[in-house]
């Protein structure tokens, strides 16, 4: 999607939406029809995102295998996400730069908790690993920040710094949660 190139390249405030209508052939007073402001568009494919993200990550808990093998999941899938994926490495940019968006308080609020039910997920899975003693003993809110913060940066490097090369091995980054 042409606003979504536009936010994860060039941020909410230099993104125009003269350049996402121009971008999907589409007259910019005709976009205004669909949504009031570039603000909008943004928060639209953030929330597209955050539900997207939630109902993967649930997905995921829910299955019956070990929580270290639901880790190797995760990122196997997530790094091969970021690695094929234009769009969902464009995503993990728009949430970062999510803070840029300015929302009514009940609003922010609930993006809020929809932004952290992914890190309470996987800090739920850690915890499930440490107690069968297959991860590394700690914070397991710590770890999941950790986790996340990897994920996103690396999406982040490949979007801005236009790395099309092959994604580290993220056997390495699992490692590090390995008991």
């Amino acid at each position: 999607m042409e606003a979504l190139r536009q936010f994860a390249m060039k941020g909410l405030a230099a993104a125009r939406v003269q350049d996402i209508a121009h971008g999907v052939g589409m007259a910019q007073g005709l976009l205004y029809h669909y949504y009031p402001s570039k603000e909008s568009i943004c928060l639209d494919l953030i929330m597209d995102a955050l539900d997207k993200l939630a109902e993967a990550s649930l997905a995921l808990k829910a299955r019956d295998i070990s929580a270290k093998e639901k880790l190797d999941t995760a990122l196997r899938g997530l790094f091969h996400s970021i690695e094929t994926s234009e769009r969902f490495a464009q995503t993990c940019c728009l949430i970062a730069q999510m803070g840029e968006i300015a929302l009514p308080g009940k609003e922010k609020e609930f993006i809020a908790e929809k932004r952290k039910a992914p890190y309470r997920i996987v800090a739920d899975m850690i915890r499930q690993g440490q107690s069968d003693g297959t991860l590394v003993q700690g914070s397991a809110e710590d770890l999941s920040l950790l986790f996340w913060s990897v994920v996103n940066g690396l999406a982040i490097h490949r979007v801005t710094h236009n790395d099309s090369g092959p994604m580290p091995d993220y056997r390495l980054f699992l490692a590090m949660f390995s008991a």
